[in-house]
């Protein structure tokens, strides 16, 4: 039997009946943006009915190329994106990078991110659950799916008993990632709720030399497919120019074609239910 539903921040549920979104641009490209991006989903969200976290990332400290744009920093990231969530009424969530950042962010930071290439690192994982705030972790693209009860024992002896799991695709090749929707099965057979990662799954992983190529048309179909696997959750990077982003521009969601995209998703998710 999977785990009982985790309530995120004062507002939202994972693993309820009703599918939760993970919606926000890659990085804070600067205060306005982040404020004016904010609002719109929220009117998008409202006017779907949804359950929603923004979503954005202070500092992108995985870039391929030191010229490439990082972010605000973990003070003022973590501050603007708290105010944004009181703003607009949803929990916020951003990924950290070292123990440090763990416990600055959970300050402000409704739930914490720990991403992909950081999945297994110890101390990291030691540190977010040692917060008290609700931790997800996106399982790294060089793990089996079975592999995550590793990080789950981790967060369990560090004292957080309220964490997820998302999937978010698997090496497959040089610069290329496949999704397999048996791993959402295969985690929630292991008690854990799943979110799945459309737009991070259509990575092409430096694929652009000194950046990360995508292929953003394919992140809808992978996102249906994850729904009628029986995902809890979707985590959607949306931008209102993707071409113009500062980061990930290929694999995000145009805001124009966001509110199509959940209704359809959630009609999926009300037939399997």
């Amino acid at each position: 039997m999977k785990r009982a539903p985790l309530s995120i921040g004062k507002r939202v549920v994972l693993g309820g009946k009703q599918l939760l979104f993970i919606l926000g641009p890659c990085v804070i490209e600067s205060r306005p943006f982040l404020i004016r991006t904010a609002r719109r989903i929220r009117e998008i969200c409202d006017g779907e009915g949804v359950s929603w976290i923004f979503k954005a990332s202070y500092d992108k400290a995985n870039r391929s190329s030191l010229q490439s744009f990082r972010g605000l920093g973990l003070e003022d990231g973590c501050k603007l994106l708290q105010e944004i969530g009181q703003m607009i009424g949803v929990p916020v969530t951003t990924d950290v990078h070292s123990p440090a950042e763990a416990e600055a962010a959970a300050a402000y930071i409704d739930l914490l991110q720990i991403p992909a290439f950081l999945c297994r690192q110890t101390d990291l994982i030691l540190a977010a659950a040692s917060t008290g705030r609700v931790v997800n972790v996106k399982k790294g693209q060089f793990l089996a799916p079975w592999e995550v009860e590793n990080i789950a024992r981790k967060l369990e002896q560090g004292g957080c008993k309220s964490y997820f799991f998302t999937e978010r695709g698997t090496t497959f090749g040089y610069n290329n990632l496949v999704a397999d929707m048996r791993s959402i099965f295969w985690m929630q057979k292991l008690n854990y709720q799943v979110v799945f990662d459309a737009t991070h799954s259509v990575q092409r992983p430096g694929g652009a030399g000194t950046s990360t190529s995508g292929d953003s048309v394919l992140a809808p179909v992978l996102a249906r497919a994850a729904v009628a696997a029986g995902c809890d959750g979707v985590f959607l990077e949306t931008h209102p120019h993707p071409k113009k982003a500062f980061s990930d521009g290929p694999n995000q969601i145009p805001l124009s074609q966001l509110a199509p995209l959940l209704h359809t998703l959630q009609a999926i998710r009300n037939a399997i239910v």
